[in-house]
């Protein structure tokens, strides 16, 4: 088998995952979208493992020992992952990225922001009505 077939088919799933982590607005989905992104680095090393080691005569095999290693990084980070979701979700009740977002910056409707702004929105309304008292 020639090396475009696995390298065109793991470009594929790269663009694939990012574009999932790029597009999805839930935390689970993003955490899935990176897996596929590992997972095609994971067939990219061991293409190029097999290609390089068909060329060379080596028996070392180091790729595929170093995807042995990203899988095992990948499923530790996706149980911390979802273990944070899981816990956010239980405080929060959503797993919504832009919500999240919102409320971390102060902007939520459970923000500390939340009294100020309406207080700054009301300014302008005050002072047109003042204004509009006195002339």
């Amino acid at each position: 088998m020639h090396l475009a077939y696995p390298a065109v088919l793991s470009a594929l799933l790269f663009c694939t995952g990012l574009y999932g982590v790029l597009a999805r607005r839930n935390a689970i989905l993003v955490l899935m979208s990176v897996e596929l992104m590992l997972n095609a680095v994971n067939l990219n090393l061991v293409a190029f493992d097999v290609w390089l080691s068909r060329a060379a005569e080596e028996t070392l095999h180091s790729g595929q020992a170093l995807t042995l290693f990203t899988i095992a990084i990948a499923a530790a980070e996706i149980g911390i992952g979802l273990a944070i979701v899981l816990a956010v979700y239980r405080n929060r009740g959503t797993s919504d990225i832009d919500r999240l977002r919102d409320t971390a910056e102060g902007h939520g409707p459970d923000g500390p922001d939340d009294d100020a702004s309406d207080s700054d929105a009301s300014a302008p309304r005050a002072a047109a009505e003042k204004a509009e008292a006195t002339a």
